[in-house]
């Protein structure tokens, strides 16, 4: 194996996983360490494994899970108004020993335990990724049926709302329509997850597009409290979760993508798109740097700070 690169050294020590001995670990994500605080409350740390195609990559992104991590606690804030958020207020460090802090300083959220509904709230500003495959072929996106000629770069007319069902690590998600939704979790509670879902977009697009990003799309997850109530949860707004186009080159008809889109053009450029012999590729240090670079200036730009 080569040296890494000055540039990728840099970055500092990657945390592929993280193994805290003070709390009892609930389960592993594509992403996030999840461990049981007591009985109702979660410790979610961020760690900095990278995935695409529903395959966590051998190589890590030193720094990404603190990006993600601040990012979401700033859209968290931000949205706040708009529906409850699953954050107890509590400091991540506070429920850690003393030779774990480092673990998890800047990379975890304290959260309350709810009722995760069995589905993700997608919505989309434009038709792109497998949506644009779609559409190219019959005209939809989702099943939704939707204007003629659109490009990848023109904005839909409205949001769209277009859930899917919430799939094991290595598994696909799976779109499903309104309908199903409604079957699944309820009618009045698909109605309210919808709307509130695209609330939270329309108020997202429109704090981040005077700040030069367009969101494409992005998808949210939610529970329910323990008095039935709506609540966001796991992780908002981030470059893990959306799809963030620089605005300056959409104004010019192109895709500047800030999200591991280095990552997915590589990959393909392969050949290897799933399975375990993605996950079993070494990544070139400039895919690693392409992708820590984006989600960098995603979040300057968004929340007005450094990593």
């Amino acid at each position: 194996m080569t040296a890494p690169s000055p540039r990728l050294a840099a970055l500092g020590p990657a945390v592929p996983q993280t193994r805290l001995h003070s709390l009892p670990l609930i389960a592993r994500g594509k992403v996030r360490d999840l461990y049981a605080v007591g009985t109702d409350r979660m410790l979610m740390v961020a760690s900095d494994r990278l995935s695409a195609f529903d395959v966590v990559m051998k190589a890590p992104v030193p720094g990404k899970g603190r990006l993600l991590t601040q990012m979401a606690l700033f859209w968290f804030d931000e949205l706040r108004a708009i529906v409850p958020n699953h954050l107890s207020g509590e400091a991540p460090e506070s429920v850690v020993a003393p030779d774990e802090v480092a673990q998890v300083a800047g990379r975890s959220m304290l959260v309350r335990r709810l009722k995760p509904l069995p589905c993700e709230a997608v919505v989309r500003g434009y038709v792109a990724g497998s949506g644009w495959k779609e559409y190219a072929k019959q005209g939809t996106v989702c099943g939704i049926p939707l204007p003629a000629g659109l490009a990848m770069t023109t904005p839909l007319p409205e949001p769209i709302f277009t859930p899917a069902t919430k799939a094991a690590v290595g598994d696909h998600d799976e779109n499903i329509s309104f309908d199903q939704l409604a079957k699944l979790i309820g009618p009045e509670l698909a109605a309210e997850l919808r709307d509130t879902a695209i609330r939270l977009y329309r108020a997202a697009c429109a704090y981040a597009l005077p700040r030069g990003i367009v969101i494409a799309d992005t998808k949210f997850e939610f529970g329910l409290d323990d008095a039935g109530r709506l609540t966001l949860m796991d992780e908002v707004l981030t470059p893990d979760s959306s799809r963030f186009w620089l605005a300056d080159a959409l104004r010019e008809g192109r895709v500047e993508a800030l999200d591991k889109q280095p990552l997915r053009d590589w990959l393909a450029s392969t050949g290897v798109t799933g399975g375990p012999e993605q996950a079993a590729l070494d990544l070139p240090d400039e895919v690693i740097l392409g992708v820590h670079e984006r989600y960098a200036r995603a979040y300057q730009m968004l929340c007005g700070g450094d990593e």
